[in-house]
């Protein structure tokens, strides 16, 4: 189990990740589409911390395997 989640390089790439894609989409009408990309990219980095604050490693590599569905 890492020390904290903020320093697995995964973490920190969804996070650029959903970033990019904010600013990707910004300007898109089609907001169905737009809506499900946010979510789920957000949803990658929002469980691979969730993961490592369960302080298990059975529910840590659960939540990496939610993290990369």
């Amino acid at each position: 189990m890492p020390s904290s989640f903020e320093d697995l390089d995964v973490w920190e790439k969804s996070c650029e990740l959903s970033i990019r894609l904010y600013e990707l989409l910004r300007n898109c009408r089609d907001y169905g589409i737009k809506d499900q990309m946010l979510r789920s990219s957000i949803s990658i980095p929002s469980n691979i911390a969730e993961g490592a604050e369960r302080k298990s490693t059975p529910d840590f590599k659960r939540f990496i395997n939610i993290a990369l569905g």
